[in-house]
């Protein structure tokens, strides 16, 4: 459902900001699984740290689940 401007109502707020939860969900499965990519990749190659990359997609993912968690929130008030 896309934003038309309008200020929902508290059904109308839940029903336009579950998918967007949901949405962002399976993205962040989708960063999780490259994450898993990277760091299989890094073992492959030897490394004994963990590499910068996945530093920063484990961030991003973090910060995916949180928006999810405050649409969710927004949702239910």
């Amino acid at each position: 459902m896309d934003y038309d401007g309008e200020i929902p109502t508290d059904g109308a707020m839940r029903e336009q900001l579950q998918p967007q939860a949901e949405r962002l969900d399976a993205i962040a499965e989708e960063v999780d699984e490259i994450v898993f990519d990277v760091l299989r990749e890094a073992s492959a190659d030897g490394a004994s740290t963990r590499p910068q990359v996945e530093r920063t997609l484990t961030q991003a993912r973090r910060a995916i689940d949180k928006a999810s968690h405050l649409l969710r929130r927004a949702a239910d008030d």
